[in-house]
Order: structure tokens, then C-alpha cells, then sequence
């Protein structure tokens, strides 16, 4: 049988949360920060929170407007070229 196969048990692990509460328990990890604990979860408030992890909405407003950008980007080329299939055709 291997030795070393179990990660280290901490028993008195620090649980961090955004809104500033701690409390312990045990983990494999010496130190956890959450975004929601029992303390501010809407479920046992009753005050409803909006959560943005990681920044969602900035990302996905960057998204459209990158894709917003390159179909501009599309439709000047795709006149462009027209643009200049007609002009050799006129030259032709």
C-alpha cells in the first residue's frame, strides 16, 4: 500500500468570506476565502445580493463589443473589395 497517499488534514482551517466573516473547520487547504457564507447568503438573509465572479458582465460586454467591432471591420473589407472589383471592372 502507497504512503503519502492522502493530502494533508487541517483540522482548524481558516474560512474567510467577502463580507468579513470567519469561522473554522476542517480542510485539506490551511486558509479558504468564499464570496458567500451562512452569514450573507441571500437564503438566510432574506436581502437579495448580486454576484459579478469574476467580473461576467465586464467580460461579456467586452465580447459583444469586440464582435460588434469586427463586423464593422467585416463590412469595410466586404466594401473595400466591391469597391474594387468595380473599379477594375470600369478599368476592364
Amino acid at each position: 500500500m502507497k504512503t503519502k497517499g492522502h493530502p494533508k488534514w487541517h483540522p482548524d482551517a481558516r474560512v474567510t468570506c467577502a463580507c468579513g466573516a470567519t469561522f473554522t473547520t476542517g480542510s485539506t487547504s490551511p486558509s479558504i476565502n468564499v464570496e458567500v457564507c451562512s452569514t450573507c447568503h441571500p437564503l438566510w438573509t432574506g436581502q437579495q445580493k448580486f454576484l459579478d465572479t469574476a467580473g461576467r458582465v465586464e467580460k461579456f460586454n467586452q465580447r459583444a463589443a469586440m464582435a460588434e467591432k469586427k463586423k464593422a471591420e467585416a463590412a469595410t473589407r466586404r466594401s473595400r473589395k466591391a469597391a474594387d472589383a468595380e473599379a477594375a471592372a470600369a478599368s476592364a
